[in-house]
């Protein structure tokens, strides 16, 4: 579904991605984790086009993102994005904010479009405030919201990038319980998170990196039971007895 062949990044002449290579089979999970500023959202925002490459390719679902012709734009509406901060239309009530861009960009009329929000509105659990603005709405809600915005387009795969580091702990599990539910539906899912408990419940595989680099890549059980860098020994020892 998702593949990752020797891609470099470079901000001026600052390397950020450094022949990361790695691949997401279809209805796979994988978690991306390091410390801060280890590159973990650049590379996913690489995977949604949201950032430009330099060197090396990444092909979705049969598709390469460096191919002449390939219509960006199009692609990156099978491949739903969840950011940290939400980014809701702060002007548009929740239903709204999921009946937009199916309307223009998947040209759904808007009894359709309302129809498929009601019913991820209702899948997670945020029915009751469907003419709310997201203001009125806790941190935990407006992620909800967001997914669930995600999820209106129909996406082939989801990508999250830190999608609970911006809220308060008791938030937190009503965002991850969601993506658990995606999970065990079997969509395809690339997170970028520090939600380690999450990593082991749901992952398959975990990717590790560190200054740019992969350093790991192995399945879930593997990394936490052996992982066999330094950098992924010492990032667990300060993690997990958390």
């Amino acid at each position: 579904m998702i593949e990752l062949r020797g891609v470099d990044k470079w901000y001026g002449q600052h390397q950020v991605l450094k022949q990361c290579s790695t691949r997401v089979g279809k209805g796979e999970i994988v978690v991306v984790c390091g410390p801060s500023g280890s590159g973990k959202s650049t590379l996913i925002k690489t995977v949604n086009a949201l950032e430009p490459f330099q060197k090396g390719d990444i092909v979705i679902d049969g598709t390469s993102l460096s191919a002449k012709g390939t219509d960006l734009p199009k692609l990156r509406t099978r491949v739903g994005m969840v950011f940290q901060h939400f980014e809701l239309f702060p002007h548009l009530d929740v239903t709204r904010n999921l009946t937009l861009a199916q309307q223009i960009v998947l040209g759904r009329d808007i009894e359709a479009a309302r129809a498929k929000a009601r019913d991820l509105l209702d899948r997670v659990g945020l029915s009751a405030h469907a003419h709310k603005f997201p203001g009125q709405l806790s941190g935990g809600q407006q992620q909800r919201v967001a997914i669930a915005r995600a999820l209106s387009m129909d996406p082939m795969a989801m990508l999250f990038d830190e999608p609970t580091s911006a809220l308060d702990p008791e938030m937190v599990n009503e965002v991850l319980d969601v993506m658990v539910q995606l999970a065990r539906e079997g969509m395809t899912m690339m997170v970028v998170t520090h939600e380690m408990g999450f990593a082991r419940r749901v992952a398959h595989r975990i990717v590790f990196m560190e200054d740019g680099a992969i350093i790991e890549d192995s399945p879930t059980g593997t990394f936490f039971q052996g992982a066999t860098s330094p950098s992924a020994k010492r990032f667990l020892s300060k993690i997990l007895p958390h």
